[in-house]
């Protein structure tokens, strides 16, 4: 088995080549003067077994190019077998037609890297696991990042209530109170399809008083969903507030407004490059190397 490190792993790469004791080649890279990437496998990986690293968060067409480019090389270099392992699956929300017309990036992007060659793809927690594995014609392994969430989150609580902010994340609320042995919950809400701007629609009954609410969700985007839910944990009694996702992504003013909405701190994961040196981060180098 040889790793092959790609421009957007954000050491993850190297993590996994010391845990598993393997081979780790850094792919070249460039922009030309026109924007357009330039990749290269420096070494032979004839015969191998190739784990390409790869995550694309933003910018994410070049870092989804630079993944397509190296699949490619490393197939036209003799790989055996190729692993793409992708911590952050970009256009994976759009998972299926909300409206008319509308393309289905998911689909779209899965198919690109298979038909670039990659046999078996990793990922880690995308937003709808069984789409991914629907669309993707080779093998799909999903690593489940509660563990270490969990680790980071015990941190930062003494009484915790693990809540959801829609009944979609009920099943990765669950996981996450067995972590922290904790109540958890959920509460609903709508989006709008055309603005998407979302609001609280109802909560259950819920007793919040001397809680350390745990918000849980996959993605932090523009924190707008995280943001009113913690101003009902409040309203509800919660002693604190803290949130943590998967993938952190925090758009424009994001980080503002979830502070000014009370919550206390964030914790994410290293499948994205965090920025903001706020944010707590839960290495998953651990968990993806057991799928491996």
């Amino acid at each position: 088995m040889i790793i092959v490190g790609g421009p957007a792993s954000n050491g993850i790469d190297d993590k996994l080549s010391e845990m598993l004791n393997v081979k780790l080649v850094k792919a070249e890279h460039k922009i030309f003067p026109d924007g357009e990437s330039y990749i290269r496998i420096p070494e032979s990986v004839k015969g191998e077994e190739v784990v390409i690293v790869q995550s694309t968060y933003y910018p994410q067409d070049k870092h989804l190019m630079e993944l397509l480019l190296m699949i490619e090389a490393v197939k036209n270099l003799g790989a055996s077998k190729i692993i793409s392992i992708i911590p952050y699956l970009a256009y994976a929300r759009q998972d299926r037609r909300f409206k008319d017309g509308e393309a289905l990036s998911l689909k779209i992007v899965l198919n690109l890297i298979y038909e670039s060659g990659s046999d078996e793809l990793i990922t880690v927690e995308p937003h709808k696991p069984d789409a991914v594995i629907s669309y993707f014609k080779g093998n799909v392994k999903i690593v489940d990042p509660t563990p270490a969430l969990a680790r980071e989150i015990k941190k930062e609580v003494e009484n915790p209530f693990v809540l959801a902010p829609d009944r979609g994340a009920l099943e990765r609320a669950e996981r996450l109170a067995k972590e922290l042995n904790s109540p958890y919950s959920h509460i609903e809400k709508e989006r709008d399809r055309t603005t998407g701007e979302v609001r609280i629609k109802e909560a259950p009954h819920l007793d919040l008083h001397g809680k350390d609410v745990v918000l849980i969700d996959d993605i932090i985007s523009t924190g707008g969903t995280l943001a009113q839910a913690s101003q009902l944990s409040y309203n509800l009694g919660a002693r604190k507030v803290i949130a943590a996702a998967t993938h952190v992504l925090l758009v424009n003013d994001a980080y503002d407004k979830l502070t000014r909405a009370g919550i206390k701190s964030i914790i994410g994961t290293n499948t994205i490059k965090v920025e903001n040196k706020n944010v707590k981060i839960a290495d998953i180098s651990d968990l993806i190397a057991v799928k491996l």
